[in-house]
């Protein structure tokens, strides 16, 4: 089974790195692979959630390169497969341009966002991480062409990104307060570096989750296609935020301060974009807004109520995948996302109209439909920490009621006479709804319609022990139907008179965030990278090219140094070295050799004399021994 496990990222990984490497070759045929890819991906995620196998290879001293299937990611691992697959069978039926490049890179999202969820180490989750960002960047800006959209891209990557410095932060605080980088070990970490570690998951989950103040860029994502919309709304990267704080909640736990903060982050995020959602004149942005709103309730669950965070998570990415296909239905069919322009729109195309109004009483909390139950838990969670969490939570849910029900009563009343002339206005619409875009509408709103069962009673229970953080917080019945009250007032006066509801400049405008950031983060960001490009171009460039020019002026002064200085110096010691030698030749023969035959003369001379008195008679050996005593007794003499 770990072979299953690594195969579930690897095969769109590398599935999607073919289509990208074969270009527009494999354009005809990118729908259908992308398709078959994602049906076995979704097989393997359904085994690794029945047998949770763990995997792991040797990577760094400080930590193993290892992915492990617990009980948070069981559940999550088949929505995000599950949801994908529909996803790219939307696609497959929508997208006519660049099909290879487009299907390749949602593949390799698909990759990253699997590879996020079942990281078991800092290293594997950074890498994921990274990718992931890298992907919604591509995705977002796929129309390359347009200026709009690669703007949206590189606005939602940089802002993404600066949350994103916070998970570096956390992997530098585990190795210096415990030389490990395994995820499990971070709620272990002494007091200092685990606070350290808890503010940098917070940042980075804040910062993909779209909770306040990094919730604008979401507003800049609607310029991508809408089944990228879709994928990153539900179930991928924004998802992967609230997922990552559910994941590391005993490390939010250990810190103490770190729950408050992410509780009421979440809290506010669920109000505060409530109310933007419910300001906007555009589908998309009022999709995206809630988007925001409803994963702020999935960080609210990561602190309080884990259980009901991933059964909300879950439930959400059904809901909300359903309702972004309704809307690039419409927006491909009728090339208008203004909801002005949509009246009528669910009449004109019923089955799109039923679908999207499954989706948005769910996204209201009406009961038994997705969000309702799941809510509830998170609810209840925040009512035992404080009640002033669960009053704002509370609210935030009557104000999703209230957006979901505007939404809902524009598309589905009748059309005003002259609504024709608002469409097109983003694209030349087809007026038609492909058979492939139709059934994936109808999967995910039976998705919306049911999912809420996950925080009822008896699969309540059976979530709570798979996520593993305590039994969930029980849930009053009085709660559920006040709640439940709640959602059905709002959508009752949302559909009496959407027109009437309130639209502050404030809200519709995303509280000013995005310009803001503008200033603040992309304009800077974006200043310094081109200084950094003039240097690039005008110092490092130029001195790449001088280099060479340099080099070859010093090696000519070489040259020439070597024909008028070296040869020179050479040729004078070659020639003192060869006088010499001829001085020396000439002493030889005029000196010392004449000095050696005249020694070999003189010995040969005394060799003679000395055989001269080697005659063989006695008598003269007799007068040579008189003679020699004679003149020692006399040199005897002298010397006393």
């Amino acid at each position: 089974m770990t072979a299953v496990l690594w195969c579930l990222v690897a095969l769109p990984a590398v599935a999607g790195g073919g289509l990208l490497l074969a270009g527009r070759r494999a354009g005809p045929a990118a729908g259908a692979v992308a398709l078959a890819v994602a049906a076995v991906v979704t097989v393997l995620a359904g085994l690794v959630a029945v047998a949770r196998p763990v995997a792991g290879a040797p990577f760094l001293p400080a930590g193993r390169w290892g992915l492990t299937v617990d009980g948070p990611a069981a559940l999550v691992v088949p929505a995000v497969a599950g949801v994908s697959l529909l996803v790219l069978a939307f696609a497959a039926a929508e997208i006519r341009q660049d099909r290879s490049r487009f299907h390749g890179l949602m593949l390799l999202f698909l990759a990253a966002v699997l590879l996020t969820v079942t990281a078991g180490s800092l290293p594997v989750l950074l890498l994921a991480w990274e990718l992931m960002g890298a992907m919604s960047y591509a995705l977002i800006a796929f129309d390359w062409r347009r200026d709009d959209p690669v703007a949206a891209g590189a606005t939602a990557f940089l802002t993404t990104r600066l949350g994103d410095l916070g998970l570096y932060l956390a992997a530098g605080a585990a190795l210096a307060g415990a030389g490990s980088l395994d995820l499990a070990r971070l709620a272990t970490l002494p007091p200092g570096w685990r606070d350290l570690a808890a503010a940098g998951v917070l940042a980075a989950g804040f910062g993909k989750a779209a909770q306040l103040p990094f919730s604008f860029w979401l507003s800049r994502a609607m310029l991508g296609p809408s089944p990228v919309s879709a994928l990153l709304h539900s179930a991928a990267m924004v998802a992967m935020g609230g997922y990552l704080l559910v994941r590391l909640h005993p490390l939010l736990a250990a810190t103490g301060w770190a729950v408050d903060v992410a509780a009421w982050g979440g809290a506010l995020t669920a109000l505060v974009l409530g109310a933007v959602a419910l300001a906007q004149s555009d589908l998309k942005q009022l999709l995206a807004a809630s988007t925001s709103a409803q994963l702020g309730y999935v960080v609210l669950g990561a602190a309080v109520a884990p259980p009901g965070a991933i059964a909300h998570l879950v439930a959400h990415a059904a809901t909300k995948a359903l309702l972004f296909l309704a809307a690039g239905a419409w927006l491909t069919a009728l090339g208008t996302r203004r909801l002005a322009a949509l009246r009528g729109a669910g009449r004109r195309h019923p089955l799109v109209g039923v679908t999207f109004a499954v989706g948005a009483l769910a996204l209201a909390g009406v009961p038994p439909l997705a969000l309702w139950a799941t809510k509830d838990e998170v609810l209840a969670g925040a009512r035992e920490h404080s009640l002033g969490l669960y009053l704002v939570g509370l609210a935030g849910a009557l104000l999703a009621a209230l957006y979901a029900g505007r939404a809902l009563a524009v598309v589905l009343r009748p059309a005003p006479p002259g609504v024709e002339a608002g469409y097109d206005t983003e694209r030349p619409g087809t007026r038609e709804v492909r058979y492939g875009q139709r059934v994936p509408l109808v999967v995910l709103a039976g998705g919306a319609a049911v999912l809420g069962c996950l925080a009822l009673p008896p699969l309540v229970e059976a979530v709570a022990r798979s996520v593993g953080q305590g039994p969930p917080p029980r849930v009053p019945a009085a709660e559920l139907l006040l709640s439940g009250l709640l959602a059905l007032v709002g959508v009752a006066v949302a559909v009496a008179g959407p027109d009437r509801l309130p639209a502050p400049g404030w809200a519709r405008s995303w509280l000013g965030l995005d310009a803001a950031a503008r200033q603040a983060v992309v304009r800077p960001t974006l200043a310094l990278a081109r200084v950094l490009a003039r240097f690039d171009d005008r110092v490092l460039d130029r001195a790449v090219h001088t280099l060479p020019s340099a080099a070859t002026g010093l090696a000519r002064r070489l040259a020439r140094f070597d024909d008028t200085g070296l040869d020179r110096a050479v040729t004078a010691f070659a020639d003192g070295t060869r006088g010499l030698a001829v001085r020396a030749g000439r002493v030889d023969d005029g000196g010392v050799d004449r000095v050696v035959q005249a020694l070999a003369g003189a010995a040969r001379r005394l060799g003679r004399a000395a055989r001269r008195p080697q005659t063989g008679l006695v008598h003269q050996y007799y007068v040579q021994a008189v003679v020699a005593l004679a003149a020692a007794v006399l040199l005897l003499l002298l010397t006393r």
